[in-house]
Formats: C-alpha cells, structure tokens, sequence
C-alpha cells in the first residue's frame, strides 16, 4: 500500500473533473448523465474502500498536493475520523442513484451537478487546509442549491434563492475565522495549527484572543450550515420542495458533511484544552445543540407535511450532535460521530420512502398516509423500522449514538443533556406514532392529495405524458381520474392505496426495484449498526484518544 496516498487527491479530483462529461455527451446522446455517474461513483466506492482498509489497519494515510510542505501548501488527510465520513458520502451518492434510475431527476446537466456534488463532499472530508475546507464549502453549496432548484415549481427555486442567500452568509463567517486564524498563527494546515495552539494557550494575549474572535465566526457560520435554531429556517423548505430523488442526497450528506467539518475544525485544529479554557465556551456550544434539539422536536410534532417533518427531525438530530460536540469528552465525541452516520442512513432511507410514496400515491401528509400498510406493505414496513431506529429503540442506530452522547453527558457532569436526549426521544416518538398509526391502524381513505405528484420518469427515459402521466392525461389511463380512462379513478369510495382504485394520487407502475430496494436496504442498516455499536467505537477510538491525549 505504499501508493495509497494517491488514492486522496482521485477522489476529490474525478467527479468534479467526471461532472463534464455527461454535459459534453448531452450534446450527441440523451439520458447518460445516469450512467456516467453511476460508474463513477461505483469505482469511487471502491476506491474509498481501499483506503479505508489501509488507514484502518496502517493508520493516518495523509497527501501533500504538489510535494508542497504542508505549512504551505494543500494537505488532503484520511484518519479514522474523515475516512468513515468519506466511506459514508460515496456509498450514499451511490445507493441513492438506485431511486434516480426510474425516479429521477434525469437530465444530464443534474448529474453534472450530481458529481460536482460528490466531489466537494469527499474534499471537505479529507481536506486538511483550513481555507481549502471553504473552497469545498461553496462547491458543495453551489452544487446543492442548483440540485434543490431542479425540481419542479416555483417553490423550489424560492427555496434554492433562500439558502444560497444564508449558506453564503455562513461561508462568509467561516472564512472570517479562517482570516482571524491566519493572522494569529500564520498557518492554514490542520495539523500544523494543531501543534501550535499549546503554544498560543500558553503565551495568551492579542493571538489567543484572534482565535477565540476565530472560533465565534466558525461557530456561527457553521451553527447556520448545520441548521441550528433559530438559524435553520433554510432547511424546511429545502427539504420539503427539493425534488424527491434530490431530497435524500441532500439530507443525509450535506448537513452531516458540515457537521463533521465543525467537529473536525473544534477537536483537530482548536483542540480539547482551548474548549474547555476558553469561558462559556462549551456551554454556549451545548445550549446551541440543546436549543436546537428542543425546538427541532416540537416543531416536527405539529408538522402535517411528511417531508417538512423529517426535516425538523433532521434540526433536532444535528443539535444533539452539536450538542456532543461542546461536552469535550472522549465517549461523546465517539457518540456524536456514531449518531453522525446513523442519521445520515436512517434520513436517506424516510425521504427515499417519502418519495416512493409521494410518486406511487400521491401521498405528501401525515393523513394521506392511511392504509398504507394494508397495500403496500414493503414500503410501509422500511418507513416503521426507519421510525423505530429514529426513536432510539435498541439495537438500532438511532440508540447507540443516544447512549454514547448520554454516557458522555454524564461523564462531562452536564445532567440536562441526559434529560434532553430523554425528551426529545419522547417527542421523536410523539411524530412517529402519527406516522405509524396512520399506515397501520387507520383505514385508507379517499382523500384529494394537496400536493399532487409531479412527473413520473419510466424505465425508458420519458417523463409524463402518453396517458399514463402524473399529471392525467385528457383520454387514458390518467392519474386525476379522466372521464375517459379507467373509471375505477373516479370511484371515491375505493381504496386510495390499491392499484385498481387509486383516486389521482400518483402511478404505483412508476416505482422501480431499485426505488424499493434502497428503502429497504436503508432500514436493514439503519439495524445492524445498533448491533455494530462496540465496533465502530473501536474503530474510532484511536481518533478520539489521539485528540485529547495532545
């Protein structure tokens, strides 16, 4: 494995330089944007894989960019830390595209957005250059606002303008920071500020006060990135009109990809001894996440919209990751990634669902959702195991990053965070009994959707139109119940989720294997890692101890 280091700067490098292609071939060929991107994520995953078995076995791999010094010039760094980050975003990028093949968006300047995505999110996890981090931070949000305005509707390019506006805000604050950094140390590089910073602890004076203005900045563009109360009014609406197969890319790799660099910039550049030295610091950073996850809870408990919900959810879950963050303890650190990974799984999975369920039925609420199990018992069964693990039931994901945060609450002496995550598992279950009661226990119901489902992308490319579109067609098998089509449409008082008597709420033909498949997957994951738990905490160990041993 001594070239393995080589492997850093190719998966950063091929996508965005792979986000071309399937703009060039668009000019000759239609629909392979798809395929372009599949097989380059596919021989990233595998790439990433390699690596991750080199630094799991070998340790630390690092790369200087040119054979620069890294106090000078770019340093990509893959530990145990960015590695799993890593693994996560291009095995995520590549399931996902399992729900693009028939559920679309299909054009091939969206998959051009699609890699130069995947690329920034793999060089903001390995980045090991403070100001380079920024270059990746508006790479990715470039990328995501033009994937959220590619859905269809007004809504989404509002949504889009709303956070370029604040996602530009925060990048802007980061790199405040970044500036007061540079000037109080005269370095970019991670490890080298890394080493520093005892120094500047020690001295104190103009330098340590630069970088306590620094961490402010970063904190606060990042609180903005992160989503967290009250400046997470960005989310929602991304989430909500983002198109459905963009939504779980977006929830399960964006916000985690920010989370992580906030987790990396405190523990890697600032350090444990400037966390805790510096007055009000971590409690301020724990009230933040605290905040957030109170507030995230009970606004996703009065939602109506499905999507809207998991959103709020998403607010809630980063807060308490956050919230790990400012305990300072080894346990919590570990929790916090953990919670990390198993959020990003369990969120892919729910909003993929929500959109087999919005494409099929037409189905975006809470009450739409009746009878759902009855028909449909696959996607239903994935969305209840996605919502147990969401909870914190054991053995899911969503309980061994709970019981490392708490165990780390308790170890930090901060008793409230115990009670936090206590209740705001309350309120995680108050919003998923809606949804289940409803799929399990409540009989379907013929109700006219709000939110009729858009244009539905069949196996051979074409979206809508020819009689069986989402929309409805004038003569055929329309989906809004024509008064020349199948006549079942117009028979209100027929099931809303069976094939022969669905009232206009989408096209059950239009879901693919692979639009199950990731549901299903997800929700499989999202179990096993309840069991992985003792695993991953080994796996990252030497990480969190390498930290606070400094």
């Amino acid at each position: 494995m001594s070239n393995v280091d080589l492997i850093l700067p190719l998966l950063v490098a091929v996508p965005i330089l792979m986000a071309t292609v399937p703009i060039a071939l668009g000019l000759r060929f239609d629909r392979t944007g798809w395929g372009v991107t599949t097989l380059t994520t596919t021989a990233l995953l595998a790439a990433t894989a390699y690596l991750a078995s080199a630094v799991y076995s070998d340790g630390m791999v690092t790369h200087e960019l040119g054979g620069w010094p890294r106090e000078f010039g770019i340093q990509l760094v893959a530990d145990e830390f960015s590695t799993l980050i890593a693994l996560l975003v291009i095995a995520t990028a590549t399931a996902v595209l399992a729900y693009m093949r028939v559920g679309g968006p299909r054009g091939n300047t969206f998959y051009a957005g699609y890699l130069l995505l995947t690329g920034g999110l793999l060089g903001l996890s390995l980045t090991g250059d403070v100001f380079n981090m920024f270059v990746f931070l508006e790479i990715v949000g470039l990328a995501t606002y033009a994937l959220i305005a590619s859905g269809d509707g007004p809504e989404s390019a509002v949504s889009a303008l709303k956070y370029l506006i604040l996602g530009t805000v925060g990048a802007s604050l980061y790199l405040i920071g970044v500036g007061f950094i540079f000037m109080a140390t005269g370095t970019l590089n991670m490890q080298v500020l890394s080493e520093i910073m005892p120094e500047v602890l020690a001295q104190g004076g103009q330098n340590l006060v630069l970088l306590q203005a620094a961490f402010a900045f970063i904190f606060v563009g990042f609180a903005l990135k992160v989503a967290q109360w009250p400046l997470h009014t960005w989310q929602p609406d991304a989430y909500q009109h983002a198109p459905d197969g963009v939504t779980p890319v977006i929830a399960a790799l964006v916000s985690t990809a920010y989370a992580y660099a906030l987790g990396r910039l405190m523990y890697t550049v600032f350090g444990p001894e400037f966390l805790t030295s510096t007055p009000y610091l971590t409690e301020i950073v724990v009230t933040v996440g605290c905040l957030s996850v109170l507030a995230g809870s009970t606004l996703a408990v009065i939602q109506t919209d499905v999507k809207r919900m998991f959103a709020y959810s998403s607010v809630a879950q980063f807060g308490l990751v956050v919230a790990a963050f400012g305990l300072v303890t080894e346990t919590a650190l570990i929790g916090a990634i953990i919670h990390l990974i198993g959020h990003a799984v369990m969120k892919a999975g729910l909003f993929a669902a929500a959109g087999v369920i919005a494409v099929t039925y037409g189905a975006r609420t809470v009450d739409e959702y009746a009878g759902l199990a009855d028909n449909r018992p696959f996607v239903a069964g994935g969305t209840a195991l996605l919502l147990i693990a969401l909870i914190g039931i054991p053995p899911s994901a969503g309980f061994i990053g709970k019981w490392y945060i708490a165990v780390g609450s308790v170890q930090a002496e901060m008793w409230p965070v115990a009670a936090v995550i206590l209740l705001s598992t309350m309120l995680t279950l108050a919003y998923s009994a809606r949804l289940l009661e409803k799929m399990y226990f409540t009989p379907a119901t013929p109700v006219e959707s709000p939110h009729p489902s858009g244009p539905v992308a069949t196996d051979g490319g074409h979206e809508g139109g020819n009689g069986d579109d989402a929309h409805g067609s004038e003569h055929g098998d329309d989906a809004h119940g024509s008064e020349h089509g199948d006549e079942s449409a117009g028979n209100v008082g027929a099931s809303a989720f069976t094939d022969a008597g669905r009232i206009g709420r989408g096209n059950p033909d239009a879901v693919s294997f692979g639009m199950l498949a990731l549901v299903i997957v997800a929700a499989i994951i999202a179990v096993l890692l309840g069991f992985a738990g003792g695993e991953l905490y080994d796996l990252l160990d030497p990480f969190a101890t390498e930290v606070f041993n400094e």
